[in-house]
């Protein structure tokens, strides 16, 4: 994670400008006088308005932020009028389970909505809000998305210089098309039992079996990716709880320097969040009991009882996906990588073409869209490389694959990079090298194509080279790796890491 590289620092930036928005949102809410309740209320809206809003184009992710309120309100106002109602409560919160999870199918839009719909529910039940209340945590939600909206669309347009890479869109195909329905019944049966095994340890907290649920099926697709996800918050809780042991309990809810670790939080769960889903936990669970501190109700038993929810929610998480329209981890595995291995072609066809004059070929947008789906890549490979997958032989292959696409995506990246000097120039044999990679990428991608033929080492390009030697040197060093790719996706008839 510490080496991960960061372009443009974007993380860096996202995560400091994260600590920025709510920040301000939390000292307008405090300024005008509103309850701690409201304070927290409006500073978890900012949060998720900058963390869940990922749609493809600034005005696109405008649009979502004013939306959100038309998802929230309605549900805060669902979730404090049934507060003392137990079934009805219940009920409640698992119709905003299905829809939720339902809602995705309509992209990052549906996803964000989604999501905060959720949290305002649940939310709800960890401040222990009341109707009375409704007003005032209504006007908490409103300057708090307005505040993060200014500090992200006007203060500090991150996004307008750096326009921000498309999500990778939707897997196609008959099955994978309806993930969305067959995870909105997983997610909402597992936490009905979440919910009621929850209750049986705390009347007061089993939410947190129930929201434990919800997270480990965000951004997950097959059942391995869900099983993984929740052993990665599952861990993620526990050395969470243990930091917040030593660092939580003993400040006993002290004002300035709780808000100044809530704050390092923020930034941990955005810097981390695209890296390591054990990490961002690890931040999340910290900030929650820093919140439970200011509320004055942490104790260690407190964290103990967050921890067997915990166990609950992931528990109950695995065994849905795994008993109820379970979606197979080797069809999600071959979808993603034909697509990272499509992009690979699309990045080096565009730096060919910009090396050749064309003005117009960018391949900036395929290298995002590459890291983009080489982190679907790991995320669907995840089951299988995790070191207590019992697979040897597919676990050594996994490994295997996901080298060589990283190293694929370090050639692209350098390969961009040449064709954005101004002075580089096109080499003859810049084309058919770039012909070549066409062709190996298609006999990866197409079923029944003949094996890619060996690639024989070029010689490196000098340091003081010209750009299109440079160049051509990363063409060819993409030709090796896409021939060293062969062997490993063409497995023998059932490994089931990709099509044999």
């Amino acid at each position: 994670m510490f080496v991960a590289p960061d372009p443009g620092l974007l993380r860096l930036r996202t995560g400091v400008r994260a600590v920025l928005g709510i920040a301000l949102a939390v000292t307008v809410a405090e300024l005008a006088g509103f309850s701690l309740t409201a304070s927290i209320t409006g500073g978890l809206a900012a949060l998720l308005a900058l963390f869940t809003v990922t749609d493809a184009t600034v005005r696109r992710q405008a649009a979502t932020t004013a939306l959100l309120p038309l998802a929230g309100f309605p549900v805060l106002a669902l979730a404090t009028l049934l507060h003392d109602h137990t079934l009805l409560r219940d009920g409640a919160f698992l119709l905003v389970v299905l829809c939720g999870v339902y809602a995705r199918r309509w992209g990052p839009r549906g996803h964000a909505l989604g999501i905060f719909a959720f949290m305002n529910f649940f939310s709800t039940q960890f401040l222990h809000a009341v109707p009375g209340q409704l007003p005032e945590l209504y006007a908490a939600v409103g300057i708090a998305l307005a505040a993060a909206g200014a500090v992200r669309f006007a203060l500090w347009p991150i996004e307008r210089r750096t326009p921000p890479p498309a999500a990778p869109a939707p897997l196609p195909g008959t099955g994978l098309a309806r993930i969305t329905t067959r995870q909105a019944v997983q997610a909402t049966a597992a936490c009905a039992v979440a919910l009621g095994i929850g209750q049986v340890l705390s009347e007061d907290r089993w939410y947190w079996a129930v929201g434990t649920t919800w997270w480990i099926f965000v951004n997950t697709v097959s059942r391995g990716e869900t099983l993984v996800r929740g052993f990665r918050r599952f861990l993620g809780t526990l050395i969470g709880i243990a930091v917040g042991m030593v660092v939580a309990i003993p400040l006993h809810g002290a004002p300035l320097p709780t808000a100044l670790l809530v704050a390092v939080c923020v930034f941990g769960i955005f810097y981390t969040a695209p890296l390591s889903y054990s990490w961002m936990m690890l931040a999340v669970t910290v900030m929650a009991g820093l919140l439970y501190g200011l509320l004055g109700v942490l104790d260690p038993a407190l964290l103990v009882l967050r921890l067997e929810e915990t166990v609950v929610g992931a528990v109950c998480a695995a065994l849905a996906v795994l008993l109820i329209l379970p979606v197979t981890t080797h069809a999600i595995n071959d979808a993603w990588i034909q697509r990272a291995l499509r992009a690979v072609h699309a990045a080096t066809a565009a730096s060919e073409r910009r090396l050749a004059g064309d003005e117009g070929a960018d391949p900036s947008p395929h290298v995002a869209e590459l890291d983009l789906l080489l982190g679907r890549v790991r995320l669907s490979v995840a089951p299988l490389v995790h070191p207590l997958s019992p697979f040897r032989e597919r676990k050594a292959r996994a490994r295997r694959v996901l080298a060589l696409l990283d190293e694929c995506a370090a050639e692209v990246r350098g390969l961009a990079a040449v064709a954005a000097d101004p002075d580089a120039s096109h080499d003859a044999r810049l084309a058919a090298a770039c012909w070549r990679v066409e062709t190996a990428v298609e006999g990866l991608t197409s079923p029944g194509a003949p094996a890619a033929a060996p690639v024989r080492q070029a010689a490196e390009p000098e340091a003081t080279a010209h750009p299109a030697p440079a160049a051509l040197g990363h063409v060819s060093g993409l030709e090796r790796l896409l021939a060293a790719l062969d062997e490993p996706l063409r497995a023998p008839p059932g490994s089931l890491l990709v099509r044999s």
